[in-house]
């Protein structure tokens, strides 16, 4: 893939990959903001207040950390691809390059985690 036969290569791979990781958490956080501004907005409905569905919230902030969680997993794979077409002499010595990939794959599985505790969670209200 690359003939620069230069470790910074990696080294631009890894940062757009760790741009993603940022992204997805953020997407993610977001999400979860999102889906107990729901309950928080229910519990602080009064009788003036109209009445607020905490469905809706849920959704669109379970939609926000699944999208944080795909990006992570396809984050992941990209930059998978990328490391498999560089040259021996574009990875330094020693380097792990799999630490990244682990660390976004535990991003992905945390969101997944977090889905279902917020699923259960809203499921027994």
């Amino acid at each position: 893939m690359s003939d620069l036969a230069d470790p910074r290569v990696l080294f631009a791979a890894e940062r757009t990959l760790l741009a993603w990781v940022r992204t997805s958490l953020a997407l993610m956080a977001f999400g979860f903001v999102v889906e107990r501004f729901g309950l928080f907005a229910e519990m602080m409905a009064g009788p003036d207040l109209p009445h607020v569905d905490p469905a809706l919230s849920f959704w669109v902030g379970v939609g926000f950390i699944l999208l944080g969680t795909l990006l992570a997993f396809l984050a992941m794979l990209q930059y998978r691809t990328v490391v498999r077409g560089l040259r021996p002499v574009e990875i330094p010595a020693g380097y792990w390059v799999n630490l990244t990939t682990f660390a976004c794959a535990a991003l992905g599985v945390l969101g997944v985690v977090l889905v279902a505790y917020l699923y259960h969670g809203f499921s027994i209200r």
